[in-house]
């Protein structure tokens, strides 16, 4: 996540859960030492049965290789801590860059110019602000496929070349370069990739039409007294992909957008979900009152972000949904795995500081319900994640079925809408910022826990009081995924990185690829003040290597893949936080600003990238 502003503290009760953690199962002193180990035996003892492999099939997804356990898993030069206006890779690895921001979606479309002065223009282009994307296969190519790519935010200055919007016009362009983009690519045979001219090729942004499904779908509570239909995404961070060939697309800090004229005083729904007067200063408010909190016409236009959206990357006239019954929080990622019964399962982070970490379990097999023209992810139960002290944990049911809910809500969908406040009354246990999810060849999940700067009293999962470095937690589910515990433990702290060659800070990007690697990314303060990176980690050794590191006030996000593993795409956000001052990349051109955009890594060798 990068965002202009989100430090607030939205959950009321933060330390609402701790009585429940406060007898910690390992001292911090013991937590810190010997991490990996203490972790890997850990998950060693796990439950029978408790593991399963993800390695679906389908045009969205990359096909895994066995391991060979006599072959190293990680086996090239590491870099050390990169600083400056240009990245950095490992020796062993080249790389190239596609899509920056303002890149044409097909060869008629208009070249970018800046500072962008046409709403129209920018809706032909791709975003900025490049973050969570996948790589769907055109016929299982390893050369050609569309990239489905997000584009999270992006400062008025950076593309306005002016502090604030002046007029309706202003918001427009800037809306345009929120949302999403569907671009196919294509390798050029010399270690390049380009834009290929594509009837898929498209932009989802804030004003496009989208539509609604699962228990929520038709309730009062999403419709406006203007009549306006549903429209658009917002905040795209980061994302996930399903077996049956669809991305999804995953809403975060939607909340920065809005903003008051005068006159509005939030409600306890709005307040739980940050709604603010100023929002995040991009005052959109000002000139269209969609986000005007004050405009009674748009009362209910905040409750319509905060969701997981799907779309076929290749059906452009099919509208994308949003999928209500994941739940609406700000969401950071979503990791579909299928689990016992070939029922889908959805692990999903609420980024903000003492918020929760959720699953989503479909009714039933995936597979019939889609033969039977249902969507797997309509149709299930969402839980909330509770860490308890002894390395157990219990996933919470948010239904209606629940005596405490029932008391609270009218109905499943009020429910769905006002998620945090039903995780808020099952005691749900509040975490360090979760953020991607990701599950590993063996089962084993991982959360990514940014930071948290703010946190005074440790709990067992989130120990470190205050916390500004982060940690990754891994669990394993009981019954393949669908039961309702599980037994976890920290894979790693941040602070026991520090002067040890492979020194990170704040992860948050998180991909287990089919051989067991870890990807993980960073966005945030790094040990020295060193630029955003990404390193890969083998969790059964405990080796961790630097591969890339971006520049100066950079992120690095954003994972995806060719089938064969031989190419990665990963993204460089907000490089120098848009001023040219500190970087021009990746243009290096005067009259150009910094811009976000796609950097293609391949080995040398042509080998799988982590190897």
């Amino acid at each position: 996540m990068s965002q202009l502003s989100d430090d607030e503290i939205t959950n009321p009760e933060p330390e609402n859960t701790f009585e429940q953690v406060v007898s910690r199962r390992f001292g911090r002193r013991a937590m810190l030492g010997g991490t990996l180990a203490t972790a890997t035996a850990f998950l060693a003892s796990g439950p029978a049965g408790a593991l399963t492999s993800t390695g679906f099939q389908g045009k969205g997804k990359s096909g895994g290789r066995p391991r060979n356990p006599k072959a190293a898993l990680i086996d090239f030069d590491a870099i050390p801590l990169n600083f400056g206006d240009r990245p950095a890779i490992s020796p062993d690895y080249n790389y190239s860059i596609v899509i920056p921001w303002g890149t044409p979606l097909d060869s008629s479309g208009p070249a970018f110019s800046w500072p962008v002065t046409s709403a129209a223009a920018q809706e032909a282009q791709v975003g900025i602000g490049h973050d969570g994307m996948w790589f769907f296969p055109d016929g299982g190519s390893n050369d050609a496929g569309w990239l489905c790519i997000n584009h999270e935010f992006g400062r008025t200055s950076h593309v306005l070349g002016k502090p604030l919007p002046e007029s309706l016009e202003d918001v427009r362009i800037m809306q345009a370069a929120h949302g999403n983009s569907v671009v196919k690519i294509g390798h050029n045979g010399d270690g390049t990739w380009d834009v290929i001219d594509d009837a898929a090729n498209r932009r989802i942004t804030v004003n496009t039409p989208v539509q609604f499904s699962g228990p929520a779908a038709g309730s009062p509570l999403l419709e406006n007294a203007a009549g306006n239909g549903p429209a658009g995404t917002l905040n795209n961070c980061a994302n996930g992909y399903t077996p049956w060939g669809t991305y999804l697309t995953c809403e975060e800090n939607f909340n920065g957008y809005f903003g008051s004229t005068g006159g509005w005083t939030a409600s306890e729904e709005q307040a739980r979900y940050g709604f603010s007067d100023e929002g995040f200063g991009y005052a959109w408010h000002e000139f269209d009152p969609r986000f005007d909190l004050a405009a009674g016409d748009y009362a209910n236009e905040g409750n319509r972000f905060g969701w997981i959206v799907e779309y076929d990357p290749e059906a452009p006239d099919q509208p994308a949904t949003k999928r209500t019954a994941l739940g609406r929080v700000k969401h950071e990622g979503c990791a579909l795995t299928i689990g016992r019964g070939g029922r889908a399962v959805a692990y999903m982070g609420d980024d903000q500081r003492f918020d929760y970490i959720y699953k989503f379990v479909s009714e039933k097999n995936h597979v019939s319900m889609l033969a039977r023209g249902q969507s797997p992810l309509d149709h299930g139960v969402l839980y909330v994640a509770r860490f308890d002290d002894d390395g157990t944990g219990q996933w919470l049911e948010l239904s209606m079925d629940v005596p405490a809910l029932a008391a609270r809500f009218e109905s499943q969908a009020e429910l769905l809408i006002y998620t945090r406040i039903a995780a808020d009354i099952v005691g749900a246990t509040p975490m360090d910022r979760p953020e991607w999810t990701t599950v590993a060849p063996d089962g084993t999940v991982y959360c990514t826990l940014t930071n948290n700067s703010r946190r005074t009293e440790g709990n067992a999962a989130n120990p470190l009081a205050p916390n500004p470095n982060g940690h990754i937690i891994r669990w394993t589910d009981a019954d393949n995924h669908v039961g309702t515990t599980f037994e976890w433990d920290i894979f790693i702290f941040a602070d026991d990185t520090v002067g040890t060659g492979y020194d990170f800070g704040s992860a948050d990007g998180l991909w287990a690829d089919p051989y067991g690697r870890l990807f993980i990314q960073t966005d945030g303060a790094q040990p020295e003040g060193a630029n955003d990176q990404m390193v890969v980690a083998d969790p059964e050794t405990g080796d961790i290597r630097r591969i890339f590191a971006g520049v100066e006030r950079c992120e690095i996000t954003g994972i995806a893949v060719t089938p064969d593993q031989r190419t990665m795409f990963i993204n460089v956000q907000h490089p120098g936080n848009g001023d040219p001052e500190l970087t021009r990349f990746p243009d290096y051109d005067a009259s150009l600003p910094p811009r976000d955009c796609t950097v293609v890594l391949t080995r040398k060798d042509g080998g799988v990238i982590g190897s």
